[in-house]
């Protein structure tokens, strides 16, 4: 084990998006939309989905082996595992447990799940690396699975077409190619009912609040991030938002006055996946190396929101 002051940040993230798709362009007739409702308001024309034989722990087992192919750690050096998820698909045990007895992990090895859905990302990494820290641990894995398409009432227009599934594994190790400043974090919870799985076992959304929500709370979190930090806005590289639609990260760009080409966005091909969506795009991200300081803000469920600047070592403030 490590000093608790040692270094840690996220070393690399592997992914796994299920190959299946469906397509929206096949129910516009269903919901009586057009083409471009799909294009500039939903920002989703197909949405991956599991098959019938996956499960969460197996999205979860093919993103921590793409993270292994891509020079993850060995498992064996594994000493924390903390899975975000709010629909594992088994309630007992903790899905962290499952992923631990089928990876063949260590005994000495601190497993948990953290119960957030959109913002659930950044809460995790605040998470893992206090834990890690302060108990002196050196490699974690960070899990990330939220398969909606088994709460989704596929009549209901306001989550049929937009959520996807996916998983992703974060490497939190001693070698970072980004490190985490100080976060911020918030709720809601009066208005949690706005996003809910409380009726007959599906999904409702308010759509309308969801946006009000972020539209209100995320620009001013993104200024008191950067404040707290003592960045600006103009030292930032990449902002990545969770990928609620197409329209929320828009709104997000316009109200902050953001270079669209400084602002990700990537779920056209499968969806809104929760609390994957920033990890999803962050994978990619973090292999481009003139990205070196980024800005991750995750908002949804609870209502919650929470952000993070993640910055490369070798940068000076």
């Amino acid at each position: 084990m490590t000093l608790q002051s040692g270094i840690i940040g996220v070393q690399g993230i592997g992914v796994h998006i299920p190959p299946g798709r469906a397509s929206n362009s096949d129910r516009l007739t269903d919901f009586g939309i057009e083409a471009a409702f799909l294009d500039n308001k939903i920002g989703v024309q197909k949405r991956a989905i599991m098959g019938d034989e996956e499960t969460a722990v197996g999205m979860c087992l093919k993103a921590a082996a793409d993270l292994v192919e891509r020079g993850g750690p060995s498992l064996d050096s594994v000493e924390c595992v903390v899975v975000v998820t709010q629909n594992p698909g088994i309630q007992i045990p903790h899905l962290s447990a499952q992923l631990h007895g089928t990876l063949g992990l260590r005994s000495e090895c601190a497993c948990f799940d953290v119960s957030l859905g959109c913002s659930g990302y950044v809460y995790g990494l605040a998470a893992i690396q206090a834990f890690m820290q302060q108990n002196g641990l050196r490699h974690g894995l960070l899990f990330t699975a939220d398969p909606y398409s088994s709460i989704i009432d596929l009549a209901d227009k306001n989550t049929a077409l937009l959520f996807g599934d996916a998983a992703t594994c974060t490497w939190i190790g001693p070698d970072p190619v980004f490190t985490t400043g100080k976060f911020t974090f918030g709720t809601m919870g009066v208005e949690h009912a706005a996003l809910t799985c409380a009726r007959n076992g599906r999904l409702f959304m308010n759509g309308r609040a969801i946006f009000n929500f972020a539209a209100k709370q995320v620009p001013s979190d993104i200024t008191r991030l950067l404040s707290m930090n003592g960045a600006a806005i103009g030292d930032i590289d990449e902002f990545i938002f969770h990928q609620g639609s197409k329209y929320i990260v828009d709104t997000l760009a316009k109200l902050l006055q953001l270079d669209r080409t400084r602002v990700a966005f990537d779920m056209t091909d499968y969806g809104n996946t929760v609390s994957s969506s920033i990890p999803l795009i962050l994978a990619k991200s973090m292999t481009r190396p003139e990205n070196r300081r980024l800005v991750l803000s995750g908002f949804g469920a609870g209502l919650s929101w929470a952000s993070a600047l993640l910055t490369r070592p070798n940068v000076c403030s």
